[in-house]
């Protein structure tokens, strides 16, 4: 595998960082890969636009900065129109259903979308809407393997709600999975 850049980006309060750590965890200590993390926060913070910009790779990673992003993730209209005009050619780019509405799509990206935060409301709460997203790229990228992302899952999300976020996660798949056989 060469090296993949990846963005996500949202507002805070979303789990972007969060997302960014899990799959720099699981494909560093899970899947055998190297990864790197960078993030950055808007000077408000929560409910202004973050991003986490992750780099793995099979091999050493001697420059961690991205500089344009193979696959981007984006769960907010503000994220979107900041953030999509950075994806490479050929691109991947992955979108909240509900909250995104993208325009002017480039004709050489493969776009993905999912109603991440209605599946999240449906498990009960609407904060794991980026592990129901991680599930989703996992499937749709199939740049980490499943049981990597579970496990970085699994040890990331606070005590006493692995079953949720597992739960947040494995419906993301399906649902990526679903989409890829259409």
């Amino acid at each position: 595998m060469a090296r993949t850049e990846i963005k996500i980006g949202g507002f805070g309060g979303q789990g972007i960082i969060l997302s960014g750590y899990i799959i720099g965890r699981a494909a560093s200590i899970y899947d055998a890969k190297f990864a790197t993390m960078i993030q950055a926060f808007g000077p408000e913070a929560r409910g202004s636009a973050c991003s986490a910009q992750i780099v793995v790779d099979d091999h050493e990673i001697a420059y961690p900065y991205i500089t344009s992003p193979r696959i981007m993730v984006v769960m907010s209209q503000e994220a979107y129109t900041k953030f999509s005009p950075e994806v490479a050619e050929g691109g991947i780019l992955i979108t909240e259903d509900e909250l995104v509405k993208p325009h002017s799509l480039r004709k050489d990206l493969t776009h993905y979308s999912i109603p991440a935060t209605r599946i999240a409301e449906e498990l009960g709460r609407k904060m794991v809407l980026n592990i129901v997203m991680m599930g989703f790229m996992t499937a749709v990228t199939g740049l980490i393997g499943v049981e990597a992302m579970r496990s970085a899952v699994k040890v990331s999300v606070p005590r006493g709600t692995e079953m949720l976020n597992s739960n947040a996660f494995n419906r993301g798949y399906e649902f990526g999975l679903g989409l890829k056989r259409a």
